[in-house]
């Protein structure tokens, strides 16, 4: 495993960037990066493992949605820093329930394929949400509210915040159940939009959460600089 590791460049790069490859028809399915460390676990366990880079860990592809992809060969290139796998696909390979991550055409913008698999089943709503927020930074802003957001600017991100956060409090104070929920699901919206401004996943908040966990809330805030 180790002759392995050492063929590639890691002087040149920290992240492999690596294709994937379906085994049976030579299908693109994604791209995604690997670390040293998770090009050692997908060497040992012949189970695709990676580097993400928003979510800043290793993650077994699959580790959500239970699509995991089983690597039945690696190849590198020339230049020894671009990885090729060829894999057994389980389910789908792209957070948005399509078999490949490379389904829209370019120049027309047509969809070549259609969702096979509900996104909010495999990663749950917030996450889905945060890909749906990412994906329509680049939208129309005349037909999409959340690229007018990012269109408007940052201000116009964090004023929204504001507001949202306001108006929670105010259905709090009312002792409005259904008004507390609704102002809630809106205020978690335009954090996920600040969040996705900055390309920082849910998934940081969430560890950082967990890391939490381990200590009471007035060690943490102790913690904390000054």
């Amino acid at each position: 495993m180790q002759d392995i590791i050492k063929k590639i460049d890691w002087q040149k790069i920290d992240l492999l960037p690596v294709i994937v490859q379906d085994v049976l028809n030579n299908e693109v399915l994604m791209m995604a990066y690997m670390d040293k460390e998770a090009l050692k676990l997908s060497l040992s366990t012949k189970i695709a493992h990676y580097f993400s880079r928003s979510k800043q860990r290793i993650w077994k592809k699959g580790e959500s949605s239970g699509h995991i992809q089983t690597i039945h060969s690696f190849f590198v290139d020339c230049d020894n820093d671009t990885l090729l796998i060829k894999v057994t696909q389980e389910g789908v390979a792209c957070h948005t329930g399509r078999r490949s991550c490379f389904f829209t055409e370019l120049e027309s913008g047509a969809i070549n394929s259609e969702v096979q698999v509900s996104a909010q089943a495999m990663y749950g709503v917030i996450d889905t949400l945060y890909h749906t927020i990412q994906e329509r930074k680049n939208a129309d802003p005349s037909s999409s509210w959340t690229a007018k957001l990012f269109s408007k600017g940052e201000n116009a991100i964090l004023k929204k915040i504001v507001e949202e956060a306001g108006e929670f409090c105010f259905a709090y104070k009312d002792n409005d159940e259904k008004e507390i929920i609704y102002e809630a699901a809106d205020l978690t919206y335009h954090m996920l939009v600040a969040l996705a401004a900055k390309n920082i996943s849910p998934e940081r908040v969430k560890q950082e959460l967990a890391r939490r966990f381990e200590m009471s809330g007035i060690a943490e805030k102790n913690a904390r600089p000054a």
